[in-house]
């Protein structure tokens, strides 16, 4: 859900960690990983638990994920 920090993995193995953010908080700087929820990735991620599979369309080709934690920060 909204404020989610999610670990990826691709199938190649590679691992990914994206927090599900307000347009408003999006930070140029990547290595922040926030995704806006209004993204392809954020919606295809929503509602999903650990073990679910991902797969968007990115371009021409799909991208697929496996959904490995999802956590919430407490400020």
């Amino acid at each position: 859900f909204f404020g989610a920090v999610v670990e990826l993995e691709t199938r190649e193995g590679e691992a990914r960690k994206y927090r599900i953010v307000g347009a408003d908080e999006i930070d140029s700087n990547e290595d922040k990983g926030y995704i806006s929820v209004d993204s392809p990735l954020a919606k295809a991620l929503l509602k999903k638990r650990v073990g679910d599979e991902v797969v968007i369309d990115v371009g021409p080709r799909q991208t697929a994920y496996t959904v490995m934690a999802i956590e919430y920060e407490t400020e």
